[in-house]
């Protein structure tokens, strides 16, 4: 309970320290394309309850509805999809994606009690239905804004190795974990800048 406090209390000061940047985001992605700036989903959380998602919108409205005709393109092997050049992405948009900023406002989903500052990722509901029943623990806890999975390389792994990188944090987590999961996520997360900035 004091962890879950401590938590909040975290990421309510740096949603509040990060304003300016989210102001300066929301002149540009409103500028880049037509359509709102904040992209909401259901996503399934902690015991598999659906709860709504907040991010920055990176692709052209209607983009969900232009996924079933990109499926054969799907770079993902589970019941997930995954495309690192998508389409639907605006030109923002994908800067934005590949360098997470678009994951700054899951922030007030921590603030809310609906996510963790780190955790299993949230899954669309639909996807989370496919997974299967012998990683169900993941579910046993908030998902996170970043994990074990993204500390250590995402996209590069297959669906099973996620998931067992999910269930091994579940059953195995720490303080120091933690501290290490946001470490290599940060790592990760100037890696990217860096790489999309060339």
């Amino acid at each position: 309970m004091i962890y879950r406090c401590i938590e909040r209390t975290i990421a309510l000061l740096l949603f509040f320290t990060l304003l300016p940047v989210v102001g300066i985001l929301y002149v540009l992605v409103k500028l880049d394309s037509r359509g709102p700036f904040v992209f909401k989903q259901k996503r399934t959380g902690k015991n598999k309850k659906p709860f709504t998602i907040y991010k920055i919108r990176t692709m052209v409205v209607g983009a969900e509805r232009q996924q079933e005709g990109l499926m054969k393109q799907n770079e993902a092997d589970g019941p997930v999809f995954k495309m690192c050049n998508d389409p639907r992405f605006t030109r923002i948009g994908k800067f934005l994606s590949h360098c997470a900023a678009d994951e700054v406002l899951q922030l007030v989903n921590v603030i809310k009690g609906d996510m963790a500052l780190i955790g299993p990722r949230p899954l669309p509901v639909k996807e989370a239905q496919k997974v299967p029943q012998q990683y169900d623990v993941r579910f046993s806890v908030l998902p996170g804004m970043t994990s074990s999975w993204i500390a250590k390389g995402a996209h590069t792994l297959s669906f099973s190795a996620w998931m067992k990188l999910d269930v091994d944090y579940v059953k195995n987590r720490s303080a120091r974990t933690d501290i290490w999961i946001m470490w290599k996520t940060l790592l990760t997360i100037i890696k990217q800048i860096l790489y999309t900035s060339t």
